[in-house]
């Protein structure tokens, strides 16, 4: 008998398969980010995961480039792989711009990719939660982005995170003054390795890579490490670009979104002004965002962007400019797991129904129809298996309602409704309609919300 050679099943280093217990809380993300981006406006698009590789290189600078999965293909192109859903969104409105109505705001959840070094809560494939606004400069959008953040993180669930907000127009304009101006790229680059490498090897990259002097570098880094309010950091930077227009219209924008964002209830605590970000990304032009948890911070920004406004310009003449910011899902789930807020279940739906009586498979189905209609998600074993080890499978899987009822209960009309977190159970009329059943189980989860298996 000849013996088959089985390949080993395994993924790629930096890829990662996705089980229940991982997928259904990272659904239940993806559902929070759509509903507050709809809530604003924004309308749903999608482009391909393969572009030309010309319009994917040299947009994200140098870094990207290298992380960037391109090949030729059949026909003998060079295409790649989307790293980003900015890039692709700046030649979506450019090729479909006489279809669009501007200000064309809109979101885009969808899974990138990135050859680059794996760590905690980055992976090379992965799922980014955009949100753009694109044809306008007006400062109202750049607002609108710090709100639309805020409201993010809150209905996730956080309540301690800060969004650091900057702008590249004050770390321009002091590049204008100190004669630096044809080397900001290669500045900022190295400015925004500020938190993770220290200003000495930020000052050394920069006299390396952009031929900085010393005391150029110290400029740099002297805006960079203003501190205290943002009353008093705008005090410290007015002096630093007052002979620059650049910088002062920086400052300008900044004051405007720090005072408007205030008006709208956001505490200061969760919001503050930030001169040391930069955002590694070439095209980010004006206010830029990067979002911390206050108890882990370590993990990094879980959700940053910017504006970007000459982006659109790389495919078009006509005048786009941008500004929107993306959801680190993979690394917020990472950090939401740490912390102690992801409950592990294999199943989205909250209710399971035993099938333990052969004859009884149309009732077990009606009472699962009503309970779906209610808006409450349900299983019903497919099986007619002894309750034991079906009640065993409803823990396994993260069930939280059982709901009983064999040929005696069928018969005496009633049910017995299970709580499998608590073991407690109640009787039930189980009446045609079966609305005292759909009114016991709405109870039992509205008492334990994480089970909520409600439609929103």
């Amino acid at each position: 008998m000849s013996q088959t050679n089985h390949i080993t099943p395994r993924t790629l280093k930096g890829f990662r398969d996705y089980l229940p217990e991982a997928a259904n809380p990272r659904e239940r993300l993806v559902d929070t980010a759509r509903r507050v981006y709809r809530s604003y406006g924004f309308s749903p698009i999608d482009t391909p995961a393969l572009e030309y590789l010309e319009i994917l290189s040299g947009k994200g600078g140098e870094e990207s480039d290298k992380q960037l999965y391109k090949f030729q293909d059949h026909g003998g192109r060079w295409v790649g792989l989307r790293f980003d859903l900015t890039v692709p969104l700046a030649r979506f409105v450019a090729q479909h711009a006489a279809e669009l109505t501007f200000p064309f705001k809109r979101y885009h959840i969808a899974t990138v990719w990135r050859g680059e070094n794996t760590q905690r809560g980055r992976y090379r494939e992965f799922m980014q939660c955009d949100f753009d606004t694109i044809g306008t400069r007006a400062v109202a959008a750049d607002i609108e982005t710090a709100l639309v953040i805020h409201d993010l993180l809150r209905t996730i669930g956080f309540e301690r995170f800060r969004i650091h907000v900057n702008n590249r127009m004050v770390l321009t304009g002091l590049l204008e003054q100190l004669g630096l101006a044809d080397r900001s790229v290669l500045v900022l680059r190295a400015l925004d390795k500020l938190g993770k490498i220290g200003p000495e090897a930020v000052a050394a990259e920069m006299r390396h890579t952009a031929n900085v002097s010393e005391a150029q570098a110290a400029q740099v880094l002297r805006l960079a490490s203003v501190a205290g309010s943002s009353d008093e950091i705008f005090s410290q930077l007015e002096p630093l670009v007052a002979s620059n227009p650049t910088g002062q219209e920086g400052i300008a924008r900044l004051r405007e979104v720090f005072a408007a964002v205030r008006a709208a209830g956001v505490p200061e605590s969760r919001i503050q002004l930030n001169t040391a970000i930069a955002r590694g990304l070439d095209y980010y032009t004006g206010t830029i965002f990067e979002t911390y948890l206050d108890d882990l911070p370590q993990i990094g920004s879980v959700c940053s962007g910017g504006r970007y406004d000459n982006l659109a310009g790389l495919y078009t003449h006509q005048e786009l400019p941008g500004i929107g910011a993306s959801l680190g899902l993979d690394r917020l789930l990472a950090a939401m797991e740490e912390l102690g807020m992801i409950e592990k279940v294999a199943t989205p739906a909250p209710v399971f129904i035993p099938y333990f009586d052969a004859s009884r498979l149309p009732d077990y189905l009606r009472l699962a129809a009503a309970l779906r209609s209610a808006g409450i998600g349900v299983e019903v074993f497919p099986e007619p298996k002894k309750l034991g080890q079906q009640l065993k499978y409803a823990d396994r899987r993260g069930f939280r309602v059982a709901i009983i009822a064999g040929s005696n209960e069928f018969q005496s009309g009633v049910c017995q409704v299970k709580d499998l977190a608590s073991g407690g159970q109640q009787d039930v009329p189980l009446e045609p309609d079966a609305a005292s059943l759909v009114a016991a189980v709405r109870e039992l989860l509205r008492r334990n919300p994480s089970s909520a298996g409600l439609d929103t």
